[in-house]
């Protein structure tokens, strides 16, 4: 079994928690929604015999505490930190896997600092800043809802409109033969809870410059699940990056959480589309 190595790493206004194994090109995955440095682990190790595999928790997230709670948690902080980590950790560009909430964070990394990247594949990006303004404003509101049902009623109210929104069905989800999703610990609750209250702002009041975008350097791979519905903001968000970056939408086993329910052939597809770069 592959060494896991772990360790924090100062921030400002954080200590954001970092785990590193495997060997070969740095890859960083930045996961989705409420996920930590363990959410896919199923992913990272059929992954950590090719690359070095950098995981870590999301401020607000599991270990990477914040000191000062009254400061709002932006994309862009999300952003640099994950600058900052890989800053520390390595000197040259590195693959990145963003899922979700991490595509949006990658997107910035691409704009804001495009020489630590060298390919970004940005799996259901979070990014409504990307579609034209009446759509825009219809999924801003999806979002909105979402948190007003949680300030309402808290977290296990708020993930029925939230899995609607992103198109995943928790009861009809496909698995690989042998996969089982991890259950809901009291700290996978607390880290709902803050995704939601939080970072669902972040994704609500971000934007980026969608001409830089446009001209970054980074080799931006859009994709989207296979069963991710073509109605739901984040295919859509998919879709839109690939006209920007005039290059095809790229399909991924399983839907938005793959990288969870197809480990072995979410790896395989991450594999060749590497590779090929």
């Amino acid at each position: 079994m592959t060494t896991i190595s772990n360790a924090t790493l100062a921030v400002p206004g954080a200590d954001l928690y970092y785990e590193v194994r495997g060997t070969g090109p740095v890859l960083l995955i930045s996961q989705s929604g409420e996920g930590d440095a363990r959410r896919s682990e199923g992913l990272v190790r059929q992954l950590e015999q090719t690359y070095t595999v950098i995981t870590y928790d999301r401020r607000g997230l599991s270990r990477s505490t914040i000191h000062d709670t009254t400061e709002p948690v932006t994309m862009a902080t999300h952003a640099d930190d994950v600058h900052r980590l890989l800053t520390a950790l390595t000197d040259q560009p590195a693959r990145m896997l963003g899922c979700s909430m991490g595509a949006a964070i990658g997107l910035h990394l691409a704009v804001e600092h495009p020489e630590q990247l060298h390919t970004l594949i940005a799996h259901d990006p979070v990014t409504p800043w990307l579609l034209a303004a009446a759509e825009r404003a219809h999924h801003l509101r999806e979002l909105e809802h979402c948190q007003q049902v949680f300030r309402d009623s808290g977290w296990q109210a708020a993930l029925a409109p939230m899995v609607k929104t992103l198109g995943i069905d928790p009861r009809n989800q496909e698995l690989e033969p042998g996969v089982e999703l991890p259950s809901i610990t009291p700290a996978r609750a607390a880290n709902f809870a803050f995704f939601i209250g939080e970072d669902f702002t972040a994704v609500r009041t971000d934007n980026l410059d969608a001409a830089e975008l446009q001209r970054s350097a980074v080799h931006i791979i859009p994709a989207s699940g296979r069963s991710t519905p073509h109605e739901v903001f984040d295919h859509k968000c998919a879709q839109e990056l690939a006209v920007l970056r005039d290059t095809p939408v790229v399909e991924f086993p399983g839907g938005h959480n793959g990288n969870m329910t197809h480990p072995s052939a979410y790896a395989a597809r991450l594999r060749d589309l590497l590779t090929a770069v």
